[in-house]
């Protein structure tokens, strides 16, 4: 790269942006961990009530009832499969995002620093999602 126009506190602020975009996201995905969990407890089973749990196997404390483990139901396993199957994909959200705002981040701290080298090193470490390189120096060379 010959030349970069990089205002800091235009980073700064796009970086709080996104911020708070990543917290209600992660809040979003915090509800939706929890909501399918709770519709997956009440969606009930196709079993008979005596046999919706099993006896786990193992010691007992004296004086109280063997644990036990509620049978799952049709819905209850096709959420927990519909989650197992999203799950890839919403780890690469969170990894996408922390590479982006720490490659800008770092990016912009070398652009500061005048080492245009380690700022496009920065830039291209996020666009390849290369976390490792990034959670280095996450400041850049001080």
């Amino acid at each position: 790269m010959t030349s970069w126009d990089i205002k800091p506190q235009g980073v700064q602020g796009q970086l709080k942006i996104v911020g708070g975009h990543a917290g209600e996201l992660s809040t979003a995905l915090d509800d939706l961990i929890a909501d399918m969990s709770l519709a997956a407890q009440y969606a009930g089973t196709a079993v008979p009530g005596s046999a919706a749990e099993t006896r786990l196997a193992g010691p007992v404390v004296p004086g109280h009832a063997p644990p036990t483990q509620k049978a799952m139901g049709p819905v209850a396993a096709a959420l927990g499969v519909y989650l197992n199957g999203r799950k890839p994909e919403l780890e690469s959200m969170t990894r996408r995002i922390e590479a982006c705002v720490l490659g800008a981040v770092k990016a912009t701290n070398e652009y500061i620093e005048g080492d245009l080298d380690q700022a496009k090193a920065a830039q291209d470490a996020a666009r390849a999602m290369n976390l490792e390189v990034l959670r280095e120096q996450p400041g850049g060379k001080k």
